[in-house]
């Protein structure tokens, strides 16, 4: 049986294993394939062996490699030009939301959050389609 081109993948960056629970249930119920990094570099390390994700969930707080300096280097690449970057971390200051957004973040979503508000980021991203339930 082959996979649907259809399936997207999102990789969830979050040091906090629990985020990432949480995270991954909510794209998962949107039909998402998820892979998961405990930080930046782990995450980079996983796309650069193959995995290609539609979309990464970052938190910009964690050991090794933090978010924003993941969205730096994933926008330095070219063929990683078209992966959807959203923020989702306790970082709540202005500045920091516009240095994520001006370094190449789609979106940013502040925890604590509602699974339905990253769904509607996702919808907003056209990523998934309006009215759809985690």
């Amino acid at each position: 049986m082959t996979e649907s081109p259809m399936t997207q993948r999102a990789m969830i960056i979050d040091d906090s294993k629990a985020m990432r629970s949480i995270l991954r249930r909510i794209v998962s119920g949107l039909s998402f394939e998820t892979a998961e990094a405990a930080h930046g570099q782990e995450a980079l390390d996983q796309m650069e062996a193959g995995f290609m994700p539609d979309l990464c969930l970052i938190d910009w707080n964690m050991p090794v490699m933090d978010g924003y300096t993941f969205i730096t280097e994933v926008r330095k690449r070219p063929e990683w030009r078209n992966i959807t970057l959203m923020m989702v971390t306790t970082e709540s200051e202005q500045g920091q939301i516009v240095k994520a957004l001006a370094a190449g973040a789609h979106e940013y979503v502040i925890k604590p959050f509602t699974p339905d508000a990253i769904v509607e980021k996702l919808e907003l991203l056209g990523l998934v389609s309006k009215g759809v339930l985690a």
